[in-house]
């Protein structure tokens, strides 16, 4: 079981935690939503819950809740410029279909 982040989605997390002055990582998880059925959460976190599954890659942590582990196992969270548009891209080998607006997926 494992969550991992590219070296760009490290330096990306790394510089904005430096900018906002605290934090301890992201955090990753599921939530229901979308045509598809779930949608990716994303946030930075100030600590980390006791239960949290706790990965870390280039230096920075990623927290995940344990009911979302079963749908996000092996993704690799990466951080990506295409033209003027910046953002972060879930590589998730469990999705098995992607609704057209890119919003949700299903596993």
């Amino acid at each position: 079981m494992a969550v991992t982040l590219t070296e760009a989605a490290a330096r990306h997390v790394s510089r904005y935690l430096a900018k906002r002055g605290k934090g301890v990582g992201v955090r990753l998880g599921v939530k229901t939503s979308g045509c598809s059925g779930l949608a990716y959460k994303l946030e930075y976190a100030d600590a980390s819950q006791p239960d949290d599954l706790v990965f870390e890659a280039h230096g920075v942590k990623v927290l995940v809740d344990p009911k979302s582990m079963a749908y996000i196992d092996g993704t690799e969270l990466d951080f990506v410029r295409e033209g003027l548009n910046e953002g972060f891209r879930f590589n998730n080998p469990n999705e098995r279909d992607r609704c057209g607006c890119g919003e949700s997926f299903r596993i």
